[in-house]
């Protein structure tokens, strides 16, 4: 998908930006069709692997920065081009970019070709239907989606874990995360893209503009804000409640929340100790034990928006 927050991204740190996206898949390849990365004069973001791909591919677009074609596309055979394993081909789309582009789905030719009728009628479904086509290249022509996350994860607490959760978490597509402390200075200098920090004297106040279907994970520095949380969290709806802490702390907030009027069946879907608790309790394994269960598993709806239904 067009990741437009990472294009905006980039290009506040350099006038133009050269994307490079994998237009078309052959046999084995080391990304998927759509995946991309940025080129800009001192710098990189994203990528669409291979190693030597990537490596030639950047070369590639720092020329093209330098004063080349603003558009570029060409097929690279893996094996027999640049001795890679692989055994697929793949085609390279490279852009060279000043501005974001608008609309929910990009489309452009690759090779000056009128635009043909398969692309029109995609492009009508889309306008019609919100049917969003899958990145794919039609008839000399290249589209793709605008990348729009569908999962809401919000991360209440920025100390060790929250750190380390939200830095595994950000570079994944599909997740918009809010990030919630009670002050500035609990966040880190640099707020990674696609995460919004939300410093607030009251975090549980805010549980209440959360959407129902979002997902949180609740790691503060204080019990007792992660039991108020919960029990504001229990009480508006959600996909998913993860908490940090022990199989202890697990069992006294279940029997607190139960005396503050929540329904066993509501209060047992919290997740409490989150992650795999067999990678040990530093930071980093915590957050990689969570991003991995995310990644695994979807969502459940919103018990109330079900109710309420």
């Amino acid at each position: 998908m067009f990741d437009r927050e990472a294009l905006a991204q980039a290009l506040r740190l350099a006038p133009r930006v050269v994307r490079v996206v994998l237009a078309e898949v052959k046999g084995s390849s080391p990304r998927e069709v759509g995946a991309a990365m940025l080129v800009w004069p001192e710098g990189q973001s994203g990528t669409i692997g291979g190693g030597a791909l990537e490596h030639q591919a950047a070369e590639r677009a720092r020329a093209m920065l330098a004063g080349g074609a603003p558009l570029r596309f060409e097929r690279v055979p893996l094996g027999p081009a640049l001795g890679q394993c692989c055994g697929g081909a793949v085609a390279l789309l490279s852009e060279l970019y000043g501005a974001v582009p608008e609309g929910a789905v990009i489309a452009r030719a690759v090779a000056g070709a009128p635009m043909p009728l398969a692309v029109k009628r995609l492009l009508a479904a889309q306008r019609g239907e919100g049917v969003a086509p899958a990145a794919q290249l039609v008839q000399g022509w290249f589209i793709e989606p605008v990348a729009r996350p569908s999962r809401q994860v919000w991360v209440w607490g920025a100390g060790h874990v929250g750190r380390a959760l939200v830095a595994v978490l950000a570079p994944l597509p599909d997740l918009a995360i809010t990030w919630v402390d009670t002050a500035p200075e609990r966040f880190p200098d640099v707020i990674p893209p696609g995460v919004t920090a939300v410093p607030v004297a009251d975090p549980a106040g805010l549980v209440a503009h959360a959407p129902q279907d979002a997902e949180h994970l609740v790691l503060t520095y204080s019990h007792a804000l992660d039991l108020e949380l919960c029990h504001r969290i229990l009480a508006h709806g959600f996909a998913r409640l993860g908490l940090i802490g022990s199989a202890t702390k697990a069992a006294r907030f279940r029997a607190r929340l139960h005396d503050l009027g929540h329904l066993l069946t509501e209060i047992q879907r919290i997740a409490c100790p989150i992650g795999d608790t067999s990678l040990g309790k530093h930071p980093q394994a915590i957050a990689l034990g969570v991003a991995t269960e995310l990644l695994r598993t979807a969502p459940q709806r919103a018990r109330r928006g079900e109710r309420m239904a």
